[in-house]
């Protein structure tokens, strides 16, 4: 197994971390003995073919996947042994999530949309922080709207505040651009990357696309299910 090293005090630490699930035809081995650190305020991208496991790897650092064996920390909390109620307290506190499809309520506005993980974790003027980001995104004029009446690279544009609304230390980024076509993908990551850089965020990035990858400061492989370090990107982090 490669071990990925990182600074000191990192903010994800995995060690020989496994999933597997069970099936008809058997056991299928998802992540294979993962070790991954990765310091506070670091950009990495995660690379590699579908299959490869980048996805569930997401999914168990943000604490939405359970790892069958080893050990998972984030932002300073320990995962094992606690219950989804807990994860999810430590979601709202600590992670911002951004998916491929945009997975906003259709029922609410873009306001409310960006509110919802303030008004769950009871802060004070969320409508108010909502506002704030729609307009450091470039939406100011948005707000009322429901996402039925948004284009693609505005739905993300909504996401990706609703991701940061919060003050995350961590936001993890699932292949964002992937429903929107070169112009407004290449608009949606530059706005991830200077809001990443503003709040001093870490940030895990999948994706397929070489030139996104190298604009974070180092990346990671994945093939089937263990993961590699790749040399750093000179120069990364930036718009």
């Amino acid at each position: 197994m490669n071990r990925i090293a990182a600074q000191e005090a990192p903010i994800v630490r995995l060690e020989g971390v496994h999933l597997t699930l069970a099936s008809a035809a058997g056991a299928v081995h998802i992540l294979r003995g993962v070790d991954l650190s990765i310091a506070a305020g670091e950009t990495v991208s995660l690379v590699g073919p579908s299959g490869s496991g980048k996805s569930t790897l997401l999914m168990v650092i943000a604490g939405l996947e359970r790892a069958s064996a080893g050990r998972v920390a984030v932002a300073g909390t320990e995962f094992d042994g606690l219950d989804e109620d807990r994860l999810a307290a430590f979601r709202r506190e600590s992670v911002g999530i951004v998916f491929q499809s945009f997975h906003l309520i259709p029922t609410m506005t873009a306001l409310e949309n960006v509110a919802i993980p303030l008004e769950l974790a009871r802060r004070p003027n969320a409508l108010t922080e909502a506002r704030r980001l729609l307009d450091a995104v470039g939406l100011a004029e948005r707000v009322a709207h429901y996402p039925g009446q948004l284009s693609g690279g505005e739905q993300q544009r909504v996401a990706l505040a609703r991701a940061f609304v919060a003050g995350p230390r961590l936001l993890l980024a699932d292949e964002p651009t992937g429903n929107l076509d070169r112009a407004n993908g290449d608009a949606v990551m530059d706005l991830l990357f200077r809001l990443n850089a503003e709040r001093g965020t870490t940030l895990l990035l999948i994706t397929h696309d070489a030139a996104t990858a190298r604009r974070c400061g180092r990346s990671v492989r994945m093939e089937d299910g263990r993961a590699y370090a790749d040399a750093p990107f000179a120069g990364g982090g930036g718009a």
